[in-house]
């Protein structure tokens, strides 16, 4: 499981943007239906439901290649999601986005609570 450190700008980036452009390209626009059944839009609703928006920070494990964010949230419809992704010029791309797991939720619960 990848482990994040928290990072304050990434929290004022998220919560600031008046409108967020992604970056979708065959591969990552379909990846994460065909793996976990969610589309676009559902991807895109996460980054703009600010109000269930919870930034976890920059990856620090596993190493990539390029800095690697995640966050929890949820999309219009109230399904709760986990997104790892990457900002390339300004813009979004989602590596992966998917259902929140069991472990997941609680700790998104006790986060939001606070």
């Amino acid at each position: 499981m990848a482990q994040f450190e928290f990072v304050a700008w990434l929290v004022r980036w998220l919560l600031n943007q008046e409108e967020f452009d992604f970056d979708w390209d065959q591969g990552n626009s379909v990846k994460s239906f065909q793996k976990h059944g969610i589309e676009v839009k559902t991807a895109e609703q996460f980054f703009r439901n600010k109000d269930y928006l919870v930034a976890l920070g920059i990856q620090v494990s596993p190493a990539s290649n390029e800095p690697r964010f995640g966050a929890f949230g949820m999309d219009f419809l109230g399904n709760r999601l986990f997104v790892s992704f990457t900002i390339r010029e300004g813009r979004i791309r989602i590596i992966s986005i998917r259902p929140m797991s069991q472990i997941e939720r609680k700790r998104y619960a006790s986060i939001r609570e606070k």
